[in-house]
């Protein structure tokens, strides 16, 4: 008998390995062509992909926390705001006349982001108990203290001035224009925090898409879509609501770092009101719940603006601030907002759903077995 079984086992062939799909050597050649873009790409494209990439990181954790769990947020320019200025705070020497605590950058970026998830950790037991609308006037209390504190707290913020980026240094190399040659191409900031953009937003995408394929991912899916059914199965509703909050802080404060460093000056007008309603455009118009519509939808909101600006003098009813015409800032607004609506009315799942694979249509049933289904 053993003797069959051995044979039985030898002449059965091994099963196939599967080949990986289409859309796994598309991400690889993306991946490959921005990693290659620095040295073709001029210093405005380099900046604009970086506004891009840390408005993706940031829209991510958003979208963790509002497409994926349900929860509405409308202070996350609070977070970015800590996030820029935890790590000024921490970097800085005190040259400037301002708080600085003289940490080693990397490090001082590090408890940047881990400030982000205290103030999220602060204020999780009342986003851990109100959902909806409440939860979101709760946040937009957050800006109002936020945008408070900077302007007034001038010995840390800079007041309405803002405060100078200490450059980051990490592993021996420092993110400033000092002069450095790669393959006869000189890297400057824009350059150099490239690569670093690209390692940041991939690691943040791989693990919020973890936790979404997980079993975490599985109980914000259930609060999200019934609270009560959650909760009866056994899922911790406001213990998971309260934990998404502070990752949702940590991501934001990450993404405030990134500007922080691209921008090489804080401001604290720019981390209003007007920011966090982008980044919700950025999450409906991408798709909810899914990290890739986050990234596509942070690229569309994020670099409209940008490209109107550089090619204002070509495109019609676009025109410089201050010249009578519509400025390009304004006409991003109206673009990203009519894509706002139509994204709702007509594609609910999001600029993402047009790549999505679509599912595979049955074969026709033959005629005459339609009763056999019953």
């Amino acid at each position: 008998m053993s003797d069959v079984l051995t044979k039985t086992a030898a002449t059965t062939p091994a099963p196939a390995r599967k080949l990986p799909g289409p859309r796994v050597y598309a991400w690889i050649a993306g991946l490959v062509l921005l990693l290659a873009l620095p040295f073709y790409l001029e210093r405005f494209w380099l900046q604009a992909g970086l506004f891009a990439m840390a408005a993706a990181i940031g829209a991510i954790g958003l979208n963790l926390l509002t497409g994926a769990t349900g929860q509405l947020s409308m202070g996350h320019a609070f977070f970015l705001a800590v996030g820029a200025y935890g790590y000024c705070a921490f970097a800085g020497n005190g040259d400037d006349d301002l708080t600085g605590l003289g940490l080693p950058t990397w490090l001082a970026a590090l408890f940047a982001v881990a400030l982000a998830g205290v103030a999220g950790g602060v204020f999780s037991p009342i986003a851990g108990r109100l959902r909806g609308a409440y939860l979101g006037i709760a946040t937009l209390a957050l800006i109002f203290i936020g945008q408070h504190v900077l302007f007034n707290a001038h010995d840390l913020t800079g007041g309405f001035n803002g405060r100078d980026v200490p450059p980051l240094s990490l592993f021996g190399l420092t993110f400033d224009d000092s002069e450095m040659v790669v393959a006869a191409v000189p890297f400057g900031t824009s350059e150099k925090l490239w690569y670093l953009g690209i390692a940041l937003l991939v690691a943040g995408g791989l693990f919020a898409r973890g936790v979404l394929r997980g079993r975490p991912g599985r109980a914000m899916n259930a609060i999200r879509d019934h609270q009560i059914a959650a909760g009866v199965m056994g899922v911790p509703v406001a213990r998971y609501r309260a934990a998404v909050f502070v990752l949702s802080s940590m991501y934001a404060g990450l993404a405030g770092v990134l500007l922080a460093l691209v921008f090489q000056r804080t401001v604290p007008e720019y981390f209003g009101m007007v920011l966090s309603l982008e980044y919700l455009a950025m999450i409906v118009i991408g798709g909810l719940g899914s990290v890739s519509g986050a990234v596509v939808g942070a690229v569309f909101v994020s670099l409209l603006p940008q490209i109107l600006t550089r090619y204002s003098d070509s495109l019609p009813l676009v025109s410089e601030a201050g010249t009578g015409g519509v400025s390009p800032g304004e006409a991003a607004k109206y673009l990203y907002g009519a894509a706002l609506v139509a994204v709702v009315l007509f594609l609910p799942g999001g600029l993402v759903r047009l790549f999505a694979r679509r599912p595979k249509s049955s074969a026709p049933k033959p005629s005459g077995t339609e009763g056999n289904d019953r």
